[in-house]
């Protein structure tokens, strides 16, 4: 699934005030390491379909040039089963960390305690649709 003119606020159950770096030390880091990676050092590189490839592929350790040389193959696997939207991320349920979408679906973070996710929150005008993270524990 992937949205358009959204933002992903914090989860209502979100454990921190701020926006969070999340850290792992295991050798292959986890999905929400990798997305922060991808999205702090890149804002609105990736479409949702694209985050996930590239997660995958990382978090796999498929070398570049495997996973390039065998792109169509691994897409056609990879999205061969349905995958959770970002409101299921540990980064806006945990880390602190909302979520937008552009008009071209194309994704950037926001800490919590930023002038933008205030914008997005808050603001009328920034014309986009309001979703929640998925809560950490069931109420």
């Amino acid at each position: 699934m992937s949205y358009t003119d959204t933002f992903i606020r914090i989860a209502e159950d979100c454990p921190v005030e701020t926006g969070t770096i999340p850290v792992s030390d295991r050798l292959l880091p986890p999905a929400h390491v990798i997305q922060y990676h991808l999205l702090a050092g890149s804002p609105y590189r990736y479409n949702h379909e694209e985050l996930l490839y590239q997660v995958y592929v990382r978090h796999k350790a498929i070398p570049e040039a495997e996973h390039e040389s065998r792109r169509e193959e691994i897409w056609t696997a990879l999205f061969s089963k349905n995958h959770p939207c970002l409101r299921a991320s540990m980064l806006p349920k945990k880390y602190g960390w909302g979520v937008h979408y552009d008009a071209e679906g194309k994704i950037a973070l926001y800490a919590k305690e930023s002038p933008k996710y205030d914008y997005y929150t808050t603001k009328d005008e920034a014309g986009v649709k309001l979703l929640n993270a998925m809560r950490n524990k069931r109420s």
